[in-house]
């Protein structure tokens, strides 16, 4: 079986990653998620052709700054509620995979407090760029 991090189509990328970007979100289909936000912690794999993030002068244009990436969860966080999860990690997949260096992404959402006896409850999606037609 191939896993994402297995898969031959990301042998020759770089991975950049922003792990558990901490933040309050309005998200839950509960009476008490939607009464206020509560924490959630969203992590992120970009995968990035070699060929686009290997840098021959030591420059930040030469490479895909993560910031983009921090940026785009503040922002879809700042849309408004969200129900699910799932709606959440698919907004961020389909925004990240725009960017033209992007061959795939890796979204996690994680919320810490929803039971006293787990850790954190959470989904995870992994998409790859579709071919151009």
């Amino acid at each position: 079986m191939t896993t994402w991090w297995s898969d031959p189509r990301l042998a020759q990328c770089r991975r950049i990653f922003l792990r558990e970007v901490l933040l309050d979100a309005n998200i839950g289909i509960h009476a008490f998620e939607k009464a206020g936000a509560q924490r959630l912690a969203i992590s992120v794999d970009l995968f990035v052709p070699l060929a686009l993030s290997t840098p021959h002068h030591d420059r930040i244009s030469e490479v895909v700054d993560y910031d983009f990436v921090r940026t785009a969860i503040r922002h879809r966080i700042e849309r408004g509620h969200i129900n699910l999860q799932e709606t959440l990690v698919d907004d961020l997949a389909r925004e990240l995979l725009a960017h033209p260096a992007v061959t795939a992404v890796r979204v996690s959402s994680e919320k810490p407090d929803v039971y006293a006896d787990v850790e954190a409850v959470g989904v995870e999606v992994f998409r790859f760029k579709e071919a151009a037609k």
